[in-house]
């Protein structure tokens, strides 16, 4: 499949691969394998995610012009030893390439929640083995960006909170859990990281 131009703007990047409405447990996750997924995104609620705070990061996605299904970057996650692509959208058709990405939310790059989503039995089949301060670098067009992994938890598969809007330019995993499971996954494993301020060319 031809690949299409990298995006360019910046985001703060959220991966998820599913989400949920209700309670969750903080957690650590040391070992976990991978198995069939499906779902990966809970109900939308009608609100879009960009605010008026957001217009010119909007602004500037509107611009690029990107349409479902376009290739964005990638990710590399050295810990794990990988580097995966990231599609606009994540429909099964974008996450049976790889990673997709939340239409509702920033670009890499771009102060705000930026959201990524995968299968547990491929892409995102590792998250699990991920420790607090491990890296995610995310590479398009506008530039590389370094996220440093500060929080984990497991939701219910609705729960929303994962796609809410942030101050700060997070990026948000997400995949269905557990990750050995047949069928329908009924919760959600998200791996949260913070934006790694880039260090000024002397």
């Amino acid at each position: 499949m031809k690949k299409r131009p990298f995006l360019t703007i910046a985001s703060t990047v959220l991966l998820v691969a599913g989400v949920a409405v209700g309670g969750y447990a903080t957690v650590q996750i040391r070992q976990m394998n991978a198995n069939s997924g499906s779902q990966v995104l809970p109900e939308l609620v009608s609100s879009s995610l960009i605010t008026s705070a957001h217009m010119d990061a909007q602004q500037i996605y509107n611009a690029a012009n990107i349409k479902t299904g376009d290739y964005i970057g990638k990710i590399s996650i050295p810990a794990l030893n990988e580097t995966k692509p990231i599609y606009e959208g994540t429909a099964d058709a974008q996450l049976k390439m790889g990673i997709g990405h939340y239409t509702r939310s920033v670009l890499p790059g771009v102060t705000d929640n930026s959201v990524l989503a995968g299968h547990r039995d491929s892409v995102f089949s590792k998250l699990g083995s991920l420790k607090i301060g491990d890296l995610l670098i995310v590479d398009t067009q506008a530039g590389t960006f370094t996220y440093k992994i500060f929080a984990f938890r497991i939701v219910m598969a609705n729960d929303k909170t994962v796609i809410v809007p942030t101050k700060t330019a997070v990026l948000t995993l997400s995949t269905c859990y557990p990750f050995r499971f047949f069928g329908n996954a009924p919760k959600r494993f998200i791996v949260s990281a913070n934006l790694v301020p880039q260090t000024p060319a002397s």
